[in-house]
């Protein structure tokens, strides 16, 4: 993995490459590496290890510091704030919530996002048939070109995903999102399945997140676990906490229906262990046994009014606008094959984490906390 963000590193690459004479198939072959990663790291949108960084040096008769270097430090730049036109009709919104802006003739129009997607999924194919029991399906697919190669699938539960999902799109390269529960996505991760498995399990004895999980599940040195976020987990009530819910204890009351998660979802195991430390009993919780497959299906449902409240993050409460009861800061990390580390689309992932503009969304959009973002930690 690279220690720099790309936007932090120029390279005089094509320069020399073009004063040498050589091609960028010639330079590819000379190093072991794609022609495209060539013109990716030319771009800027692909920054090579120390090993393949001295090949180049030494086939370009060059230095390591002759073709890369630090960009200048620039400050931050400060965000900037617009008056704009709410698109009439829209439901009252609050500070946090997300929305679209857009120019029509004079004004700045805003449209707030549907948190739920009135829309066809993006698809490939559509099933054709299957064979039960078997495990193989045929598809038709409905594209004609694509190989489907420049692709990282991605399984987990954080909303943020998107985000970053967005960001490396503008690299060439798309993230596929399976929603899973953080142990159904480390269980994908070890059948070989995914290329990225998104977690956020709290060992309880340690109070340390992922790792431990990671370390029972996974031969030694055979993943990578790189952070994504700090987030908040909490329970999320309607706008104005009308039952007056303060804590975990009041989960208990008879007018208090809440919607949980399936076992092996963080936030089912967040639950389970305040409900412990509480004396609680699972029977004395109203809609225990009634799960939602998700951080925003679960919210979705207290903003429907079908139950008063769940555990989520506060990135889900801004999506609808509900309120929000802190109950604990965990982190959100990305667990990764190590025999994937040196993909080049897995390295334009993980180069994008350390992006400032990746990280300031982040930030605005889900109130995550980014100070760790792309740290590796294993």
């Amino acid at each position: 993995m690279t220690a720099y963000a790309m936007a932090e590193i120029e390279n005089t690459l094509g320069s020399l490459r073009r004063k040498r004479g050589l091609s960028a198939i010639a330079l590819a072959a000379a190093v072991d590496v794609s022609r495209q990663t060539i013109y990716a790291m030319e771009a800027g949108t692909y920054v090579p290890n120390t090993a393949v960084a001295l090949k180049l040096a030494r086939v370009l008769e060059t230095t390591v510091e002759e073709l890369f270097s630090l960009a200048v430090d620039a400050p931050e730049p400060e965000l900037r704030r617009e008056a704009v036109t709410l698109l009439p009709g829209s439901a009252e919104l609050q500070a946090g919530q997300a929305v679209q802006l857009c120019q029509v003739d004079s004004r700045l129009m805003a449209s707030a996002p549907s948190p739920v997607p009135w829309y066809f999924p993006a698809a490939d194919a559509v099933v054709a048939e299957q064979t039960p029991g078997k495990g193989k399906t045929r598809v038709q697919i409905v594209h004609e070109e694509g190989d489907f190669q420049n692709r990282i699938l991605v399984a987990g539960c954080d909303p943020g995903i998107s985000v970053l999902s967005r960001h490396v799109q503008a690299a060439g390269i798309e993230l596929v999102l399976a929603h899973r529960n953080s142990s159904q996505s480390l269980a994908l991760l070890k059948e070989g399945c995914v290329h990225v498995a998104g977690t956020h399990l709290r060992d309880e004895a340690s109070g340390e997140s992922n790792l431990p999980e990671i370390g029972r599940m996974f031969r030694k040195n055979t993943v990578a676990v790189v952070s994504f976020a700090v987030w908040e987990e909490g329970i999320l009530t309607a706008r104005g906490n009308p039952k007056g819910i303060r804590g975990v204890e009041d989960l208990a009351r008879k007018d208090v229906v809440i919607v949980n998660r399936e076992k092996g979802a963080g936030s089912r195991a967040l639950l389970d262990s305040r409900l412990k430390a509480a004396g609680i009993s699972a029977k004395a919780v109203r809609g225990y046994d009634d799960l939602a497959p998700g951080h925003l299906p679960a919210a979705w449902r207290v903003k429907s009014g079908t139950a008063d409240c769940c555990l989520a993050t506060r990135a889900a409460s801004r999506v609808f606008g509900l309120q929000f009861i802190p109950l604990i800061s965990e982190r959100y990390d990305l667990a990764i094959r190590k025999s994937h580390m040196e993909l080049p689309r897995i390295q334009n992932l993980l180069d994008i984490l350390g992006r400032a503009g990746f990280r300031r969304e982040l930030e605005g959009l889900g109130g995550y906390d980014t100070t760790v973002t792309g740290q590796r930690l294993l």
